[in-house]
C-alpha cells in the first residue's frame, strides 16, 4: 500500500510531506484549494508524462517521492530484480523530478528508470478512478476493458491482441506473396528469356578485350608483316645495315684502344649493343612469321565482335559487360524463386491463426462467465443506489471475423426501470444514471482488483442525499480490504472514513499555495458542518456533523 508521499515546488505546493495509513481516507476541501494535486503528483510517480508549467512559479524543479510498502507481494520482488532495481527488503522507492523546460528524471529505489517502468509497477500498485469515468463508459473500449479487469483476463486479451496482430502479419506476407508470385511470374520469364538467350552466346572470360585486340591485330597484318621484314633489312640484311656499321666501329675502337686502354669499356658498351640488336632481329623474324593473314579467321572475328555488340546495344550495356549482366540475371532468377515460397507462408499463417484461436476462445470462455456475474452484482449495486428495478447486462456478441480484441463484440445493456427492455446504455441512462451505473461497476470491480490501493476522484459528482450515504458506506465497505482514498465534496461520503485529510489554501508572500493537513475529531466536525452548511457554521450543522461522524463510527 501507499505509505507516504512528499511533493515539493509542485504547482502551487511548495513543501508538502503525507502519511497514509490503510483502511478508507477521504481528503476534502473547498474548490480550487487543490484536492487533485496529490493524484497528480502520485500520477507522474507512476509514469505520467510531465509538464513544465506543473513546476511551482519561481521554483527551478519540481520534486515528488512515493513509498509503497509491498511485502508478500514476490511478483513485485521478481519484477524489480530483472530489472536490476531492487530496494531495501519489503519497500519501494519512486522518485520523479521535473524541471522549467519539462525534462524530468525517474528513479526507483534510487536508480534511474523509464517512464514505461514506472507505468509498469503502477498497474501493481494503484488503481485511479477519475470522476469523469462515468463518460468513458460509452466507449465499447472500456465496457471491454472494464469487463476484463473484472473477469482477471487483461493479460490473456493482451495475448489475444498480439497473436492477432501476428495472424495478421503472417496473412499480409502471404497474400504479398500471392500477388509476388503472379507478378513476377512475367519477370520470371522475361529473365529465364534474357538468360537463355545471353547464354547462347557462351561468353567467355574478358573476350570482347581480347577478340577486339585479336581483330585489330588480324585486320593490320599485311602492315606488321612488312614493317617487322624492313625493320630486319634495316637492321641486319642491307648492305650499310646496323649491324654492318657497327661491326666497323667496333673493328676501328678495337685497333685504337691498344693505343688507349680507356676505351676498352665503349668497347664493351657495343658489344652489349650488338648483342641486343641481333635479338631484336631474331624476334622480329619470329613475328613476321607468326602473324596469321587468314581472312576467313578475320570475317568469323568481324561476325563475332557484330553480334556482341548487336546484343550489348539491346540490352544497353558496354560489350565488355555482357557477362555482368547474365550473372546478374541469374542472381536476380535465384531470388525470385528462393523469395516466394507461397506454401510455407499459408503453413506459417494457419498456426499463428490456430494460436490466436486457442487465446481467443479461452477469452470468449473467461468474458462470459464475468459477464453473468458481474451483470448481477452490479444490477444488486444499483438497487442500493436508488435504482431499484433496473437492471444491468452484458451481451456479448459473435463477429463475423475474428478481431484484434476477441471473436466477439461487448455492449453494456440497461433497464432502467422495472418492466423496461434492456437497452444500449449510451441511449437510456441519463447523466445522473450513469454516474450511478459507473460508481456501482467501479466498486465491484474494485472488490476484485489485485492492486492494495483504490483511489476515487469525485467519482460521487451529481449525487446526493441518501444514495451519497450508500456510496460513502460502500468506499468505507472496500476499506475493509484495501486502502481507499477518495477525494469529495460530499458530508455523507466523508463522514464514512476512518481517516479524514483536509486541503486548504494560504497566502505567502502574495502567492496562493496549497496546504494538506489530517484531521483530529473536533477539526473532522467543523469540516463536515463547513461541507453541510457552507461559511456560516450553526450550531445545528455542528451537532448534525457530530452526529453523521458518530453515527458512522458506531456501524464499523
Amino acid at each position: 500500500m501507499l505509505l507516504s508521499l512528499t511533493v515539493k515546488d509542485f504547482v502551487i505546493v511548495d513543501s508538502i510531506a503525507l502519511d497514509f495509513s490503510d483502511g478508507f481516507t477521504v481528503l476534502t476541501g473547498e474548490t480550487g484549494a487543490g484536492k487533485s494535486i496529490m493524484l497528480d503528483a502520485l500520477g507522474l510517480l507512476l509514469g505520467d508524462r510531465a509538464d513544465g508549467a506543473q513546476v511551482r512559479e519561481g521554483a527551478e524543479r519540481a520534486e515528488l517521492t512515493a513509498e509503497f510498502a509491498i511485502e508478500r507481494r514476490p511478483e513485485i520482488d521478481a519484477w524489480l530484480a530483472d530489472n536490476e532495481l531492487s530496494g531495501d527488503e519489503g519497500v519501494l522507492l519512486l522518485r520523479r523530478l521535473i524541471d522549467r523546460g519539462g525534462r524530468s528524471k525517474s528513479f526507483v529505489n534510487g536508480q534511474a528508470a523509464t517512464l514505461a517502468q514506472l507505468k509498469l509497477l503502477g498497474e501493481f500498485l494503484v488503481d485511479i478512478h477519475g470522476q469523469h469515468a462515468h463518460q468513458s463508459l460509452m466507449k465499447s473500449e472500456t465496457q471491454r476493458q472494464l469487463l476484463d479487469a473484472y473477469a482477471g483476463s487483461a493479460t490473456l486479451a493482451r495475448d489475444a491482441n498480439k497473436a492477432w496482430q501476428e495472424w495478421q502479419a503472417a496473412r499480409q506476407a502471404r497474400q504479398d506473396a500471392e500477388r509476388m508470385s503472379r507478378e513476377s511470374e512475367v519477370e520470371r520469364e522475361r529473365l529465364t528469356w534474357q538468360i537463355g538467350e545471353l547464354a547462347e552466346l557462351n561468353l567467355l572470360p574478358d573476350e570482347w578485350a581480347t577478340l577486339s585486340q585479336s581483330h585489330t591485330r588480324l585486320a593490320n597484318a599485311a602492315e606488321l608483316v612488312q614493317s617487322a621484314r624492313q625493320a630486319v633489312d634495316v637492321l641486319s640484311e642491307n648492305d650499310d645495315s646496323c649491324l654492318t656499321q657497327l661491326a666497323h666501329v667496333q673493328s676501328r675502337l678495337s685497333k685504337l684502344s691498344n693505343l688507349d686502354p680507356r676505351l676498352a669499356d665503349t668497347l664493351s658498351l657495343l658489344d652489349s649493343v650488338d648483342a641486343e640488336l641481333r635479338e631484336v632481329v631474331y624476334s622480329l623474324r619470329d613475328y613476321a612469321s607468326d602473324i596469321d593473314q587468314d581472312a576467313n579467321q578475320l570475317v568469323e572475328m568481324e561476325r563475332r565482335l557484330d553480334l556482341l555488340m548487336s546484343s550489348a546495344r539491346k540490352y544497353r550495356v558496354q560489350p565488355a559487360d555482357l557477362a555482368d549482366k547474365l550473372a546478374d540475371w541469374q542472381q536476380q532468377l535465384a531470388a525470385l524463386e528462393a523469395s516466394v515460397d507461397v506454401e510455407a507462408l499459408s503453413v506459417a499463417e494457419a498456426a499463428c491463426l490456430a494460436r490466436y484461436r486457442a487465446l481467443a476462445e479461452a477469452l470468449s470462455g473467461k468474458r462470459r462467465q464475468a459477464a453473468s456475474e458481474l451483470s448481477e452484482r452490479i444490477s444488486g449495486e444499483m438497487g442500493r443506489l436508488a435504482m431499484g428495478g433496473a437492471r444491468f447486462a452484458i451481451e456479448l456478441s459473435a463477429l463475423a471475423e475474428p478481431g484484434a480484441h476477441g471473436m466477439e463484440s461487448i455492449e453494456y445493456l440497461v433497464a432502467a426501470n422495472a418492466g423496461t427492455s434492456l437497452r444500449p446504455l449510451a441511449k437510456v441512462a441519463s447523466g445522473g444514471e450513469l454516474s450511478r451505473i459507473s460508481l456501482a461497476m467501479q466498486v465491484v470491480i474494485s472488490q476484485v482488483a489485485s492492486v492494495p490501493t483504490l483511489i476515487f476522484d469525485e467519482v460521487d459528482v451529481g449525487i446526493g442525499g441518501r444514495v451519497a450515504e450508500v456510496i460513502g458506506h460502500m468506499l468505507r465497505d472496500l476499506g475493509q480490504r484495501y486502502q481507499v482514498l477518495c477525494i469529495t465534496h460530499l458530508p455523507q461520503v466523508a463522514s464514512c472514513g476512518k481517516h479524514h485529510w483536509q486541503v486548504s489554501k494560504r497566502e505567502r508572500k502574495g502567492q496562493v499555495l496549497s496546504n494538506i493537513a489530517p484531521l483530529d475529531a473536533e477539526q473532522r466536525v467543523l469540516e463536515i458542518a463547513r461541507m453541510l452548511g457552507g461559511v456560516e457554521l450553526t450550531q445545528t450543522t455542528r451537532e448534525h456533523a457530530a452526529e453523521m461522524l458518530a453515527s458512522n463510527a458506531a456501524t464499523l
